[in-house]
């Protein structure tokens, strides 16, 4: 069995794993540290809900009994220090989406993968049973992809990095520039559209919604036929946790590598800044650190005090 540390619970994906990873039978929470929002009734309801060993006073002694740490804090901004003490052991950490948000932070990433950090993640968009079995089918038969084009919804980043992941299970890497297309807004809410050139041709597009819960919803156009997706998300934890322990166990696995999944977050900086530019092209290579990026704290505030309860007994 699989021994998995979990750092903060501060969303519903903590349990929404647990539930996958019984289901799954192959790994399990065995230890949770919380210094984040949730409170101690809310931790102690996780630990005696999901069976887990302790609550543990340190990450460092979350690490030291774990096999592999899940990083499940809402501020992306705390990713790397969190994830540092399971690094430090030479123990792989799977980062809850997203990722990070800034510029700096992913070039921190690609420094820690270059000195040998296993780092997996981080939207279970990318693994959706969808994505697989549409990649499954004979390209001879469904066509190579031409151009992907991708919809969801709750907010701009923590949610439509969703969207932009499932992309890149379908197209790979290779994205160049994304240029913003504009913004639609009713009672409110909003979708905003952006554009991906990639470097081989292909194209793909990504549509945001801030003020409503959208689903998953992809179009894939063949040089054969179009494709409609709608992503289950019912079982995309189970489909993401079934990749985990593929890694884990040493099977055939469909886990992204660290720059599948940093070019997800370039692509999306890309998009924020061709926004503040007017709808200008943003190359990702382009990218500085003076461009804008998603504050993590900032969200954290407003989800903190938008969310109840969630894990007390």
């Amino acid at each position: 069995m699989i021994r998995v540390g979990t750092v903060n619970i501060d969303t519903s994906h903590p349990m929404g794993f647990a539930e996958a990873m019984a289901k799954e039978g192959r790994m399990r929470y065995v230890g949770v540290y919380n210094d984040s929002f949730r409170s101690d009734a809310e931790v102690e309801g996780f630990v005696r809900r999901f069976g887990l060993e302790k609550r543990c006073e340190s990450i460092e002694e979350l690490a030291s009994m774990c096999d592999i740490g899940f990083i499940q804090g809402c501020d992306w901004e705390e990713h790397l220090s969190c994830a540092e003490p399971f690094l430090k052991l030479g123990k792989p950490v799977f980062i809850d989406k997203p990722l990070v948000g800034s510029l700096r932070d992913c070039k921190r990433v690609q420094e820690l993968a270059k000195r040998g950090a296993v780092i997996l993640g981080a939207s279970s968009a990318r693994y959706a049973y969808e994505i697989q079995e549409f990649l499954a089918i004979p390209e001879t038969e469904r066509g190579e992809i031409v151009n992907v084009f991708g919809t969801a919804g709750v907010d701009e980043f923590n949610y439509g990095i969703h969207i932009v992941e499932a992309i890149g299970g379908l197209m790979g890497t290779g994205a160049q520039w994304v240029r913003y297309m504009g913004r639609g807004e009713a009672e409110g809410k909003y979708s905003e559209s952006y554009y991906v050139q990639f470097e081989n041709g292909k194209s793909a597009a990504y549509n945001t919604f801030t003020g409503t819960w959208q689903p998953f919803v992809i179009t894939v156009m063949t040089t054969k036929s179009t494709y409609a997706l709608k992503l289950d998300s019912n079982r995309l934890y189970e489909a993401l946790i079934r990749q985990i322990c593929n890694y884990m166990e040493g099977k055939d696995n469909l886990m992204a590598d660290t720059g599948a999944l940093l070019e997800s977050v370039r692509i999306m900086l890309a998009g924020a800044a061709s926004r503040a530019g007017n709808g200008e092209q943003v190359r990702l290579d382009a990218l500085k650190e003076t461009d804008p990026s998603y504050d993590g704290p900032l969200f954290k505030r407003g989800y903190a005090a938008a969310s109840g309860p969630m894990y007390a007994l």
